[in-house]
């Protein structure tokens, strides 16, 4: 079964580069009253917002963001915060409308900011909005990564239970980085789902080629070579599932698997 949090770490990971922007920024002062001055009071409080929400402390982050969003609501790094710390106290709606609005303000320019969005809608009981959103930022041409967005575009179908539309996302990305680790293993899962062994088999030779192994490509491994009738593999993939991840969910899996044996 796909696990949408872990499979979404890596752009989590880049959408909370928003929230590692670290202490204020140095910068010119501005006339004390002017919209420039406004705007760069505003931008100090949404850093500190994030500052305060990595440091567990939530009543001073959103004293922070909802300061920064009455000086200057109209950027997207203060909803895309606003999106953050709300979520950390946890008021999904109004994450969810913060980010939506983040979308809205800087979607055009910043595929980013539509990405980001997207991997919190897919993770929050919209994944439809949010597969819509990821294919939005794959197809900008400001995007550097569109594979890692088709990929998360897929990812969000999978996850809603529609594996074509999940395969045609897999493929696109594919199509733009051959060597895209998370969507071969995707589509290895999805072929290995559908009966088909020799592509599944096929699509993890690939995976294991350009990534390194876990235990869920061993596990899938010995489940293919089980379905393809190779036996000898299929216990070559268990053996090393032992021995390298032993305390992994998977070992655990095929401990029961053996020990069910008559």
């Amino acid at each position: 079964m796909m696990r949408l949090r872990s499979h979404f770490a890596v752009v989590a990971a880049g959408m909370l580069g928003l929230a590692a922007l670290g202490a204020p920024r140095a910068v010119v002062a501005a006339e004390p009253g002017s919209r420039e001055a406004i705007d760069q009071a505003a931008a100090v409080n949404t850093e500190l917002a994030l500052a305060y929400m990595r440091e567990g402390n939530l009543k001073a982050a959103r004293e922070k963001i909802d300061k920064a969003l009455q000086q200057d609501a109209r950027t997207a790094n203060t909803q895309m915060a606003a999106g953050f710390v709300y979520d950390k106290l946890g008021d999904k709606k109004k994450a969810l409308s913060h980010f939506e609005q983040a979308v809205k303000l800087g979607g055009k320019d910043n595929p980013d900011v539509v990405a980001n969005a997207a991997v919190y809608f897919c993770l929050n009981g919209e994944p439809k909005r949010g597969e819509q959103y990821m294919l939005q930022a794959a197809a900008s041409p400001l995007n550097a990564r569109p594979d890692v967005a088709y990929t998360n575009a897929g990812r969000c179908a999978r996850g809603d239970g529609r594996p074509k539309d999940a395969e045609q996302s897999f493929r696109k990305a594919l199509a733009r980085n051959p060597k895209q680790p998370d969507a071969l293993m995707q589509m290895a899962e999805l072929a290995q789902e559908a009966g088909n062994g020799l592509q599944a088999r096929a699509f993890l030779e690939r995976y294991t080629a350009v990534a390194p192994v876990t235990a869920a490509t061993l596990w899938l491994g010995r489940n293919i070579e089980l379905g393809l009738g190779d036996a000898a593999q299929a216990a070559r993939y268990s053996q090393r599932l032992k021995d390298e991840f032993p305390t992994s969910e998977e070992a655990s899996r095929l401990f029961e698997a053996e020990r069910a044996k008559p």
